[in-house]
């Protein structure tokens, strides 16, 4: 006698069929997106930097300005001067930090931003002549209360006063650590100064309860203590010795940084997606 249409067996087949269908079609939606995920995520980032740059407008055409406003170049942060090994359209901070070649661990005192390992190597963004540039946009990162925050700081072309800040990713709870994105608390960073009057690799620049008192202070994020803990630690993490200081100090003292010397070192690439 056959099998009813309501046996296990039927069931499970047809079960399974379907899953395997779903699976690959699923697969190859991904794979058939991922070129256009791709141009939308570099598109997105173009559009942070022009915007912590105060260059972007509504409507405007992002590639364009990025071309004629913007030029990347790749810093080696142990010295501060650029490194043409690498091509800053396509290395990848990311993975140079993973790459024992390209990258380091921090630990201790050392890993203030909380970031485990680091780049050797970092993109930055010259708004303006390169040689002489008007503004300098950094990446940062580091940890907040619920995971990591990345974004992006100007500063103006002196290597010390900051133009703007933002956060294109994070997961701080909205209302409070999510404040980092509200146009307000990031208006409160223009003007300020990142070093003191010392000259010293060690950033000055810190949020602060109760009110910002000098150039040195931002008031802090009301009711999010660890997330301006966070924003203050990876303020003075990427602005220290370890990472963009000694870059950020040939501009302060009126030397901009010179291409490398080229070495026998031979890097692998660095490409991102």
């Amino acid at each position: 006698m056959a099998q009813g249409n309501n046996s296990i067996k039927k069931v499970l087949i047809v079960a399974f069929s379907l899953c395997i269908v779903c699976s690959v079609i699923v697969s190859t939606a991904a794979v058939a997106l991922r070129p256009a995920q791709q141009l939308n995520q570099e598109l997105d980032r173009k559009t942070n930097i022009l915007n912590v740059a105060r260059l972007y407008e509504p409507g405007m055409d992002v590639e364009e300005a990025f071309r004629e406003q913007i030029t990347a170049r790749v810093v080696e942060l142990e010295t501060g001067e650029y490194a043409d090994q690498f091509d800053p359209d396509t290395f990848d901070g990311f993975e140079a930090a993973r790459d024992p070649a390209t990258g380091r661990t921090l630990s201790g005192d050392r890993d203030i931003a909380g970031l485990s390992r680091v780049e050797n190597f970092a993109t930055v963004y010259l708004i303006g002549d390169p040689d002489s540039p008007e503004q300098i946009v950094l990446p940062i990162r580091g940890q907040g209360l619920w995971g990591r925050m990345m974004g992006f700081l100007a500063v103006e072309g002196d290597g010390n006063t900051v133009v703007s800040i933002t956060y294109y990713d994070h997961a701080e709870t909205p209302g409070l650590g999510g404040e980092v994105n509200n146009p307000r608390w990031q208006a409160q960073w223009e003007g300020k100064e990142i070093y003191d009057e010392e000259g010293n690799l060690s950033p000055a620049l810190h949020l602060t309860k109760g009110g910002a008192s000098n150039e040195h202070e931002v008031d802090a994020l009301s009711g999010a203590t660890l997330t301006s803990n966070g924003v203050t630690n990876m303020i003075h993490f990427w602005f220290s010795e370890e990472a963009f200081g000694p870059y950020l100090a040939k501009f302060r003292s009126g030397t901009e940084p010179e291409d490398a010397e080229d070495n026998d070192t031979d890097f692998d690439d660095v490409e991102g997606a």
